[in-house]
């Protein structure tokens, strides 16, 4: 019988016996939701700055999703990352790591395995005391070819290369979930530079306002037409207003910084902010139903491949407590010089066989059984809560979004009304019907408003980006993990 006859012949029988040890493989049935808020989720969002934002149910995710920003900067800064990012390198290493390790397994537990020796040895022995010569000096020449296997009747190994397998699988899953959050990383980072940069001139403009404001309380007050209350008051605003701006550029700079080591950049390389109205809301998402969820959350899959792999592990566990047979054999010369060696006096030969059935360990053998069935418990536990979590995480984000939508229509009515006010005073002032520092009041105004407009604005791209994140990958986006036997 040829050694690739025996091989799958064994691996036959061994999958055969795969079924009868373990724990079931499939993950537990966590029931779905008919939808992930307590509250009925509208498909179609607020409609704020001229976008309503549509939910499109059933839609596949998209693979590159961040293009839906229209930003052709915003595309070339996420590729840039996952191109040169050194975690996401360090991340994509270990996993090749990994399938090397898997591979390795494999071929030494599921082939036979087939050495070639060569020993030439030269050695002084002693002789026998009776005989005259008391040593013997020979050389010993020994060349051979081994193999050997062992027969897996009750699939301990290939439960163990299987149990390896998934957590290779996992491993690829929790690279492809790095993958998906560093690209969200870079599209929120981002978003909130262009934000933070925003707010910062309007506050500077603020601050400036408020100054002038505080130089005109001080002259109408020394012409008597302002109190000096009215001047503290003035003074504290503008002090006020001056002392927001530090901690904006110090939250700036540290954004622009977080978001050079997202590029693979020294933080002193950091792009310049982008323009806040160059990023476009995404006019529609897709949006799957829990139920879809669970087959194409990164998360979820890779809670369900640790699952998988610790069910093969526990009954590779209980099938190491039965016995295993193997096969041995060699085939080489030996002699004490080369005429001996290259004669038919040379040839030496082996066959062997042993059968092995564990019997006493110390109990080691029942306490490793129930390790791996108490990590398999964990990993159920852990699957469930990972899709609870998922499904939170989308309730949340959806909420979110639709709250954005309300608050960025109101922010933007008020900043349309104070740019009003501000228009009016203007007018009044020119006809000389209202007092400069009213027009300066107003245009404190019009700059708060500014400010949380933007930062009304910024959530909501930041939201979409998040809720582009949580839907997960689309089917077979990942090659490494596509579908392996069940």
């Amino acid at each position: 019988m040829s050694i690739k006859v025996m091989s799958v012949a064994a691996m036959s029988v061994a999958l055969a016996g795969c079924g009868a040890f373990g724990p079931p493989r499939d993950p537990p049935r966590v029931a779905s939701p008919v939808q992930y808020s307590v509250a009925a989720q509208s498909l179609t969002l607020p409609d704020a700055d001229g976008v309503a934002q549509r939910l499109s149910l059933h839609a596949p995710p998209l693979p590159r999703w961040w293009t839906e920003f229209q930003s052709q900067a915003l595309n070339a800064l996420v590729e840039e990352a996952l191109a040169r990012s050194p975690s996401l390198a360090a991340a994509q290493g270990t996993l090749r790591a990994a399938r090397e390790q898997l591979k390795s397994q494999i071929g030494q537990s599921l082939y036979p395995s087939v050495d070639v020796g060569v020993s030439p040895n030269r050695e002084r022995a002693l002789g026998i005391p009776i005989l005259p010569q008391e040593t013997f000096i020979e050389n010993i020449f020994v060349a051979q070819v081994q193999a050997s296997y062992t027969f897996d009747f009750f699939g301990a190994s290939v439960l163990a290369d299987r149990a390896l397998a998934r957590q290779v699988q996992e491993q690829a899953l929790q690279f492809e979930s790095t993958r998906r959050a560093l690209a969200t990383n870079v599209v929120v980072a981002t978003i909130n530079a262009a934000s933070l940069q925003e707010q910062v001139d309007a506050v500077t403009r603020l601050a400036a306002a408020s100054s002038g404001q505080a130089r005109q309380t001080a002259a109408r007050h020394a012409l008597g037409s302002a109190s000096r209350d009215d001047v503290l008051s003035a003074e504290e605003d503008a002090a006020n207003a001056a002392a927001t701006l530090p901690a904006l550029r110090a939250q700036l700079l540290a954004v622009r910084h977080a978001q050079a080591v997202l590029l693979g950049r020294s933080p002193d390389q950091a792009p310049a902010p982008l323009a806040l109205s160059s990023l476009q809301v995404p006019e529609s998402i897709p949006v799957s139903v829990p139920s879809e969820l669970l087959h194409q959350r990164p998360d979820i899959l890779a809670a369900e491949a640790a699952v998988r792999a610790t069910a093969d592990e526990a009954g590779a566990a209980t099938a190491s407590m039965f016995p295993s047979l193997t096969l041995s054999a060699s085939y080489g010369r030996g002699g004490f010089d080369w005429s001996t060696f290259t004669s038919p006096a040379g040839v030496i030969w082996g066959v062997g066989a042993t059968l092995t059935q564990p019997l006493f360990h110390g109990g080691a053998l029942m306490a490793r059984r129930r390790q791996y069935q108490a990590t398999y418990e964990a990993a159920v536990s852990q699957y469930k809560q990972t899709v609870l979590a998922a499904f939170q995480n989308v309730a949340d984000t959806l909420a979110s979004l639709e709250e954005d939508g309300h608050t960025l229509a109101e922010t933007r009515r008020a900043a349309d009304a104070s740019q009003a006010l501000q228009r009016d005073a203007e007018s009044k002032n020119r006809l000389g019907a209202m007092p400069l520092f009213a027009v300066l009041a107003a245009r404190e105004q019009v700059q708060n408003a500014n400010v949380q407009y933007v930062r009304a604005r910024a959530a909501r791209l930041a939201d979409s980006a998040a809720l582009f994140d949580a839907m997960g990958r689309p089917e077979g986006s990942v090659g490494f993990t596509a579908k392996l036997k069940q």
